[in-house]
C-alpha cells in the first residue's frame, strides 16, 4: 500500500506562484511513478505531470514551461512548482502514484491523496 498527502494549495493570483507538495508513505519508492491531476468543478480529472525516478518527466501540453515536478528521494516527496498561474489552473490539485512507467490515464493509478485545492484569481 502507498499513502498519499498533499499539501501546499491555496489563493493565487494570475501571474503568481504556488509550490504543491506531496509525502509518499508505505511501499513508494523512487521507481514508482508519481503523478500530479487536477479536476476543475464539472469537469473529468486531467493530468498534470508525472516523475519516475528522479530526472524523468512528463507534462500536459496545458502545464509545460510553467510548472515543475520534482522529488526528493531521500523525504519521498514530490512537488509541483506552479509559476505564471492562470485562472484556469483553478481546480483540485490530486496526487497519485503507480507502479511501471509514466501514463496520463488516472484510471491506470491505483493510489491516490485526498487532494489539495488551488484558486487563481484574475
Amino acid at each position: 500500500q502507498v499513502q498519499l498527502v498533499e499539501s501546499g494549495g491555496g489563493l493565487a493570483q494570475a501571474g503568481g506562484s504556488l509550490k504543491l507538495s506531496c509525502a509518499a508513505s508505505g511501499r513508494a519508492s523512487s521507481n514508482y511513478v508519481m503523478g500530479w491531476f487536477r479536476q476543475a468543478p464539472g469537469k473529468e480529472r486531467d493530468f498534470v505531470a508525472a516523475i519516475i525516478w528522479r530526472t524523468v518527466t512528463y507534462y500536459a501540453d496545458s502545464v509545460k514551461g510553467r510548472f515543475t515536478i520534482s522529488r526528493d528521494i531521500i523525504k519521498n516527496t514530490v512537488y509541483l512548482q506552479m509559476n505564471n498561474l492562470k485562472p484556469e489552473d483553478t481546480a483540485d490539485y490530486y496526487c497519485a502514484s503507480r507502479q511501471g512507467r509514466i501514463v496520463t490515464d488516472a484510471s491506470e493509478y491505483p493510489y491516490w491523496g485526498r487532494g489539495t485545492q488551488v484558486t487563481v484569481s484574475s
